[in-house]
Parts: C-alpha cells; structure tokens; sequence
C-alpha cells in the first residue's frame, strides 16, 4: 500500500512516500520538494561482520542526469565515480544519523539516496538526509530517530527556510542543521563574516521547522512502519570484561598520563598486545572484544579527568590552546607558503596562481559553472604514523578540504579586484586532531605571503564537549584523545569580525541551543588569540605577488573596437601575441583578459590594444612611422590600424620641393592632427611642430602652376 505525508516547510509543500518503489529494500521513501525527487533506500546485512569494533554504516548518494534531462558527457555515457557534490552529500546524510544507532552494532547498513529529478532551484543534499531518516524510521532497522535538517539561508538581512539555488547566490549566509527539535546532531555553516548571535538566531528558527519534520515522518512511521528488529552487536562476556578492566584499568590511567601522543599510542598498543597474548588461550579470537573494551577505558578515564578532576590529557586548561607556531615562504618556488603547527598537528599550505584557463569547471544538476578558488586538503599516512597505501583522495580528506576552503572563500577578493585563479594545497604533515582548522590558518597564511588582497585573515578551532549526567564541559582546541572520546567536535572558522565556516558532529543524540551559543562565544574568543599570533609572522597581504606568477591584467574595450583588436582573419591580434609573448583573451562584452609569465609584455600587449581602440583627438600630438611616399605627402601611422596624411605643404614651414626629401618611409616623425574629415581621413601637420611652423610664410610664386602662372 502506498502512503504519502505532507507539511509544509518554508512556504512550500514537502511531501514523503512510501510503499511504491523499491520495496524489496528493508526501507525506502522518495521526498519532493517542488519538482526535485530523491529515492532514499535502506539495507541492513543478516549477519554481522567479524573481527570489527565500529558501525559498519555505508552512504551513498548519486545524482542520475536524466534527472535534469541531460546525457553524461565523456565517451562511456554513463554515470561514473562520485563527484565532489555528491560525497560531500553523502557525508551530509552519514553525519547526522550516525550517532543515532546503537552502540556495539557490527551488521553491515546501506543508505542510498538517488536523485530522480532536479528543477534546478532546490538542493537535492537535504531532502536525501530527510529521506535517509524517514526510510530508517519506516524500516525495521533500529534508529533512535528520527531527526528533520533545515536550510535557513540570510537574504537581503532576512532569513529564509530551504532557499533556491538564486537566493543561494545573494546569501550572506548558509546553514545546514539537523537535530530532533530539541537537541542539534550537526551543523554545516558558510557564512560572510557573520555575527555569533546571528548563527544562534538562525538555529532557533531552523529547529522549529525541523521538529514538523519529524513529527511528519512519526505520522508515516505509524502508517507504514515494520517492527524492530534485533542486529548483532559486539558481544563481551561479563567475564571476559571483568578480566580486562581488572588487568587493564591501572595501566590505562597511567598510559592516558602520558602527555605526548606517540607515548601515550604505544603504551595502549602494549596493553592490548598484551591482553590479547595472555587471554588468547582462554578467550581465541576476542581481539576486537578485547580492544573494545580497552576503548571504553581509555574512554572512561579521559572523561572522568576532564569532570571530576578538570584535567586535560596534556593537562593544559579546558579554553587553553596548544602552542602555535607560523613560518611564511618557506617554499623558494611556490608562490605563497606556510607552514602552521598547533601542538602535534602541522600543516603546509602552499598558494598557486593561475589564469581563467586554470579554473575548475564544475558539471552538476544545477548547470555549469566554474571554481576559480580552490583548496585541496591532504592526510597522508606519514602524518599519523601508518602504513597505508595512497590512492586518491578519501571522502575525510574531500569533506574537510571543502570546510576550510568555504572558511576562506569569503576573504577572497573578486575577480574585478584580482583577475587570479587559485589554488591552496594543504598538505597535513602532522596530525592530533583539529587538522582542517590548521589547514584553515595555513591557507590564510599562504594567501598572504603570495600577495593575494584577501579582506582579512582567518583562523578556525576545534571545540569538543564532554558530558556526563547533568555535568558538561565544553574543552577548546581538542587534541586526537578528546575528538575521539568526546562527544562533540565542534569547528569554528571566521575573521575577527565573524564566523565564515562552522561544522559541528556530534557523538551522542545532539546538544542543546544553549551549549552552542557557549561553544560559539568560547570559539570567538580562541579565534581572536590565533589571529593574533599569526599577525606577528605576517600582518597584512605582500603588497606584490611572486615573481614565478603569471601576470594578468585586464581592461575593458566598446564592443565596437573587438573587430578593430581581432583583426581581419585575427591578424591584428596574432600579431600582438607574436609581438609580446602575451596571451590574449578577449570576451564579446569587451572585456579583455592579458596573461604573461615573464616581465614587461603583458604590459607592452595592453598598451598596444590601448593604442588600437584610441580614438583620434584633434589637436594632440603622435609619434607615428612613415608608411607611404606619395607626391602629394606622406601617410604616418600614428595608432595602430590608424594612418593620417601629412600633405606635402605640412612637412615643412618652408617649401618642400620633395616628400622624400624631409621623409623617408619607416622613419618616426612626430605630427599633429589638425582634423578628420566626415569620410573619417585624418589630416596631419608636422609643419605646426616646428619653429615658424605656424606663422604663414609667403611662397615664391611657381610660373607652371595654373593659380601663379603668365596672365591669359
């Protein structure tokens, strides 16, 4: 039986159906919000999968092209690997419902979120989250949902529920928000600059609509839902755990004592190494159990310092942050570097810049666009001490790129401002936790060193929680141990005057509107600090970029002058390219683009197309070249393209028997343009240039000339 449930968010109709497709799936609805349609499915394996102590949770999320009426380009035709929307989609359906299942749970869970059709206005990434909550509530998968995610956008100083891709465009602000109604699971925020109390208005708002959506997915629950069923769970007999917490808790206190991270990893692998040997023979094949429940006290004991005791693992204050350390232009080729170390966490960021013909083009359902700001984000296996073979970039690595290049992109300046395409690599040479906001502060940096006019610097934190009954404490700038046994991790990224990135997971069933508001103000002030050590290793951008850049300069042109600049055939303008070495790009608008990457011709190019569209004024003087001898006078190109005549009587205050004896052809001369004609001949004078020039002389009279001959 098919059923169908309806709300209305953000003046218009949202409607989840069940019962029609995919049925042989554990659970599957389709979500419509206007004429854009995403299937959302849920499996879950019969039998678990061994020897693991984590969520085996698999998400996926395609965007089919028949859904806007378009065929794959390339030569296969076909949908290929996930592009970057579509992990980063993904990730936004995981996040959220992830802290949501049981604990111990090792049987393997597919979501598949698959767009149908796209109208092009509205996103398609929440109504995949929506659907992955409502397709879990009607399964007999255990879920303790379900949860409703919201867009609120600011446009023109309001805010506005779910906003079209337009209004997107103008927003000052972008939040992403899930929750229950009471209690926010994640956050995702790209913002210009905006206020914390901004933030914490817009949340309110959010979580009113959120809770419609989830009492509209309770209602289709009733209707439609199976019963629960049971998955498999890690298993630990009460006396294996008794026998590993009585061998194992002593020394974990003693390991979680350890102030440094490579101590402190070896000391616990020692332990489980250990308990594993000397259990092996009465418990075979309980590593995973074992490690298991080395995880919970580890876990334990972490979190009972920071309550009881307000001790941190590196004993530092719960608002302390790590040492900071900055380096700028370490790289002697790169065109911007830094180097950002925070603790053990150590990023090189290094700026590149290109031309129009560097920018990414981007292939969605919404259309075709381009990327002319860029960062990449990498975490080899070096950084942590691993062993593992690199292959492209993780859907960890592509997520947290995409966080610190939203935290960046609103100091970008424009492109009328600076016409550059750029590019940041973060390499993570050093990872303990907080790693994408040391990309944040080192691709700030970087952008600085490389001359780039950003409006301000940037710097992100890390802000964790740990909570226990009606205790909580939220701990600033939390190291690998925190994020891991928290229950928050909480980034925060802007300038001095506000936030441009949030990204908030959380590990237990949300937080409250009030623990944010705190998390915020505490974030703020952290922010400031670090902004203020990087302003002692550089406190503004270079006021030139490198000499390995390109250089590009721009102009603007009347439409009327292209045909002038191109040229028949585009000889004027191959000319100008052999001419300068400069590459020439030159829009139908008129805007023209001047790309080169050594010293002096990109100007000399610019002056040349400048010297083409020059319109001839009366009355000023050129320095042209001679370009024909004839009886009558001599043609001098004084612009390119542009030829006037300098009549035989304007060569010379005194009489010119010759052209040829005051000119020679190719020889410069300097000219004044005493007028143009209405056929647009320009007329020329050398003579008013010269000493007597402009005071009539008397000619001698010429006995063959018809006005001075023999009287008749």
């Amino acid at each position: 039986m098919i059923h169908k449930v309806e709300t209305d968010l953000g003046g218009r109709p949202l409607i989840i159906e069940c019962g029609k497709m995919a049925k042989q799936a554990d659970g599957a609805v389709t979500v419509r919000y206007g004429d854009t349609i995403v299937l959302i499915t849920v499996c879950a394996s019969e039998e678990p999968r061994e020897g693991i102590d984590y969520l085996p949770l698999m998400v996926d999320y395609r965007e089919k092209t028949y859904a806007a009426g378009k065929i794959p380009g390339g030569f296969f035709k076909r949908e290929g690997r996930p592009t970057e929307k579509e992990i980063l989609s993904a990730r936004l359906i995981d996040r959220p419902i992830r802290p949501l299942f049981q604990k111990g749970v090792i049987d393997d869970i597919q979501i598949v979120a698959t767009v149908l059709s796209s109208d092009r206005e509205n996103d398609s990434d929440i109504l995949g989250s929506i659907g992955a909550s409502s397709a879990l509530a009607v399964s007999d998968v255990p879920f303790d949902g379900p949860i409703g995610i919201v867009r609120v956008g600011m446009v023109d100083g309001s805010f506005v529920i779910n906003p079209t891709f337009p209004e997107l465009e103008n927003a000052s602000l972008n939040l992403v928000v899930a929750g229950n109604g009471q209690r926010i699971t994640t956050i995702e925020v790209h913002g210009q600059a905006v206020k914390e109390k901004e933030i914490v208005n817009a949340l309110e708002l959010a979580l009113g609509e959120i809770g419609k959506l989830v009492e509209l997915q309770k209602e289709l629950r009733s209707l439609y839902g199976r019963p629960k069923r049971e998955l498999h769970k890690i298993e630990v007999s009460p006396e294996l755990r008794e026998t590993v917490v009585d061998l194992a808790v002593g020394r974990v206190v003693i390991a979680n004592s350890l102030q440094d991270i490579d101590e402190r990893f070896v000391a616990i692998e020692k332990i489980k190494k250990e308990l594993v040997e000397q259990l092996s023979e009465k418990y075979p094949d309980s590593e995973a159990k074992i490690g298991f429940v080395l995880e919970e006290l580890i876990s334990r004991d972490m979190r009972r310092r920071v309550i009881e005791e307000g001790k941190r693992l590196d004993n530092r204050q719960m608002d302390g942050l790590r040492s900071i350390s900055c380096e700028v232009g370490i790289l002697p080729r790169a065109h911007g570097s830094a180097l950002f170390t925070r603790g053990q966490t150590q990023s090189l960021c290094a700026a590149t810049l290109g031309t129009t013909v560097d920018e990414q083009k981007i292939e969605n359902l919404a259309g075709e666009s381009f990327k002319s700001f860029m960062l990449h984000y990498n975490f080899p296996p070096f950084s942590v001490g691993e062993v593992i073979p690199i292959r492209g970039p993780r859907r960890r690595e592509v997520g947290h790129g995409a966080l610190a290049e939203k935290a960046l992109q609103s100091v970008i300046p424009s492109e009328d401002i600076f016409p550059y395409t750029i590019r940041i690599v973060s390499d993570i040479l050093e990872s303990n936790g907080s790693s994408s906001m040391a990309a944040v502060c080192g691709g700030s940096l970087c952008l600085m060193d490389a001359g780039v006019p950003i409006k301000s610097a940037v710097a992100g934190v890390a802000m964790g929680l740990v909570v226990e009954g009606e205790k909580q404490v939220i701990l600033t700038d939390i190291a690998g141990a925190e994020d891991h046994y928290g229950d928050m991790d909480f980034k925060v990224a802007g300038t001095a005057e506000g936030i441009t990135a949030i990204q908030l997971d959380t590990k237990v069933e949300g937080i409250t509107l009030d623990t944010v508001e705190k998390a915020l103000e505490q974030a703020r002030e952290n922010r400031l600090q670090i902004l203020e050590v990087m302003s002692k290793t550089i406190e503004k951008p270079r006021g030139s970029i490198s000499s390995y850049a390109p250089v590009v300069l721009r102009m603007e042109i009347p439409k009327s002058k292209i045909g002038e600049v191109i040229g028949p055939g585009g000889r004027v303008i191959r000319s100008l390219i052999e001419e300068t070495g400069a590459e020439i790009e030159i829009k139908d608008d008129g805007k023209v683009t001047v790309v080169s990457h050594g010293e002096g011709s990109a100007e000399l190019a610019m002056k040349k197309i400048e010297a083409i569209v020059e319109e001839v004024e009366v009355g000023k003087t050129y320095v042209g070249k001679v370009t024909r001898i004839m009886n009558f006078g001599a043609f001098v190109e004084i612009l390119p393209g542009k030829e006037g005549l300098v009549h035989i009587s304007q060569l010379a205050p005194h009489r010119v028997g010759k052209v040829t004896d005051e000119v020679s052809e190719g020889e410069e001369v300097t000219v004044k343009v005493v007028g143009v004609d209405e056929q647009g001949r320009i007329n020329l004078s050398r003579k008013v240039l010269m000493a007597g020039g402009d005071q009539e002389r008397h000619r001698p009279r010429d006995q063959n000339t018809r006005r001075y001959g023999k009287k008749r």
